[in-house]
């Protein structure tokens, strides 16, 4: 029932059935059956903690630096770049993204953040201590949603099935990978975290993050999070799951969502269950 559930919520996707087991032959000249792909793990979020989280703001990019959690929030007027006090939800420090742009994904990159914007063509950097404004980027062809950073440069998403990762000075898109879930591109992806070497990412519009192998686009495993998002008190299309953010000191996974009056700590447990 566990593996239907994830099956059904996914709508967005037309995922095939698992092949059957191939066969190959040894140097012996013997059959032997090649077990055939069963599909992404399935794992459970278990709340470890429960914190305040700022319900007016558009949640955008989440993550964890030196000990603290840090946020870009979207809609024009409104977009922002913070640090925000874990325990209250409240921001320690703030720097405004201009107010005729609509901010998006952050990643780290050396001893700066790095900001999207999702139309404006603008990328931003900024001081990674003080939030000072550090240079800006206009002219960048794609859509900004989701932002992280790999030993390779940023991985950026746009939405598509498609991640791209791009020269951290100059932007240009170094390679590309399409995303698949069962063999089929999986579309929406948004806000991105690097964890243990695999891409993180949510979904949009949907209750679900996925783990992809950044080599190859490989979907191997699907965090299911409709508990958690069918117990947030919030109403609207737009207040939607988004945001990761990974303390890999403490290995300690945050997730929160768009407008959402908290932040939660979990923990990922495996079942039995594969998407097929």
């Amino acid at each position: 029932m566990f593996g239907r559930a994830v099956f059904s919520v996914l709508w967005l996707l037309m995922v095939p059935c698992a092949p059957a087991a191939a066969q190959d032959t040894d140097s012996a000249g013997q059959v032997e059956e090649i077990p055939a792909y069963t599909g992404p793990v399935v794992f459970a979020a278990r709340i470890v903690a429960e914190y305040p989280h700022d319900d007016s703001a558009f949640t955008q990019g989440l993550l964890w630096h030196d000990g603290s959690l840090f946020e870009s929030t979207g809609q024009e007027g409104q977009s922002v770049v913070r640090e925000v006090d874990l325990e209250t939800g409240e921001a320690k420090q703030e720097r405004a993204i201009p107010a005729d742009q609509f901010g998006e994904g952050i990643a780290l990159w050396e001893d700066e953040f790095v900001t999207l914007t999702w139309r404006n063509g603008a990328i931003h950097r900024w001081d990674a201590d003080t939030l000072e404004p550090v240079a800006s980027h206009e002219g960048f062809p794609l859509e900004g949603w989701g932002l992280t950073s790999s030993e390779e440069g940023l991985i950026h998403s746009d939405g598509s099935a498609t991640l791209r990762v791009l020269d951290p000075e100059t932007y240009e898109v170094r390679r590309s990978v399409d995303v698949t879930l069962n063999g089929r591109p999986l579309r929406r992806l948004n806000e991105l975290e690097m964890i243990d070497g695999l891409i993180y990412a949510n979904i949009w519009m949907s209750p679900f993050i996925v783990a992809i192998n950044p080599e190859d686009g490989v979907v191997k495993k699907i965090v299911d999070l409709q508990d958690i998002v069918g117990s947030v008190p919030v109403s609207g299309t737009d207040a939607v799951l988004n945001g990761i953010a990974w303390d890999a000191d403490k290995r300690r996974l945050f997730v929160t969502g768009k407008l959402w009056p908290s932040l939660f700590e979990i923990r990922l447990i495996e079942t039995d269950a594969r998407v097929r």
